[in-house]
């Protein structure tokens, strides 16, 4: 590994104070000004010398520099045009060597459809309002991510990787099982946040399956019914996914062509069934 300096919370202060930047809530800032975490998430995700790691929402850089100290080519995704811009200038001054192994993209992260380099790992710490979206687009949009960790509000970290029966299971456990496999990597303290954040925050891991579970079209049909089903999660999937079918008494035939039963609920039923179902529908 390049001997290089991480941020702590002195930096993080000086840079935001440079900048004139204050964490908002709107675009879900909160920096992390501890050294230790930033390490302990890029040995999570496993990150290797020369992996090609998107990292969303950068901030100040304090997981860039620890992407970078792992020898890895960083595209950082930032919306913020002054974060973005300080970002080249962060990493010239703590890590010289490694600056050229920085890319950044000055861009929403819902609305990037492309980068310079085509990422193998996504590592983030996520703004909590749009990680899900976020999550989803990515593994969509680039389907060369193999692997990744991200830190997201608690809440959220558990629902992603929630298993059919649990009460936190929904619809964003389901559309991230297309993906792959999904777990939960350990707990955050608040108090690595400026500003320490009101919620607490979880790592999740994902492994992306080998193979695709289906095409384009399967996939947009079975997240239309993810959708329908648990929109209204106290309803039979027979009422709930009348909505998709038309009417009840079809939405129940074809639940019965796809070998599941119409009086159960969505939070009962797998991705495979949901799969079954939408190639049927």
């Amino acid at each position: 590994m390049s001997e290089l300096r991480l941020l702590g919370p002195a930096e993080i202060r000086d840079l935001a104070e440079l900048l004139d930047v204050t964490p908002t809530k709107k675009l879900g800032q909160n920096f992390v000004i501890d050294a230790n975490t930033v390490r302990r998430i890029v040995r999570v995700a496993e990150v290797e010398p020369g992996d090609i790691v998107v990292e969303v929402g950068p901030g100040l850089g304090s997981l860039t520099l620890g992407l970078l100290e792992a020898d890895a080519r960083v595209v950082a995704v930032e919306i913020d045009r002054r974060l973005a811009a300080q970002l080249p200038i962060t990493v010239e001054q703590l890590a010289p060597s490694a600056a050229g192994r920085l890319t950044v993209v000055h861009q929403d992260a819902l609305a990037v459809t492309e980068l310079p380099e085509q990422p193998v790992r996504l590592v983030a710490n996520l703004p909590y309002n749009v990680s899900v979206p976020v999550l989803l687009h990515f593994l969509e949009t680039f389907p060369t991510l193999r692997s990744g960790v991200v830190m997201v509000q608690a809440e959220v970290g558990h629902r992603i990787a929630a298993g059919p029966g649990s009460k936190v299971y929904g619809a964003p456990s389901v559309k991230a099982a297309w993906y792959g496999d999904w777990r939960t990597a350990g707990n955050v303290s608040r108090q690595i946040f400026w500003p320490v954040p009101n919620v607490d925050s979880v790592l999740v891991a994902f492994d992306r399956r080998a193979e695709p579970r289906g095409d384009e079209a399967l996939r947009r049909r079975t997240f239309t019914l993810v959708d329908a089903a648990f929109q209204q999660r106290r309803k039979t999937l027979r009422q709930a996914l009348s909505v998709v079918f038309g009417d009840p008494s079809s939405a129940a035939t074809a639940l019965e062509a796809a070998g599941i039963s119409p009086s159960l609920r969505g939070e009962q039923l797998q991705l495979d069934d949901f799969v079954r179902l939408a190639a049927v529908a």
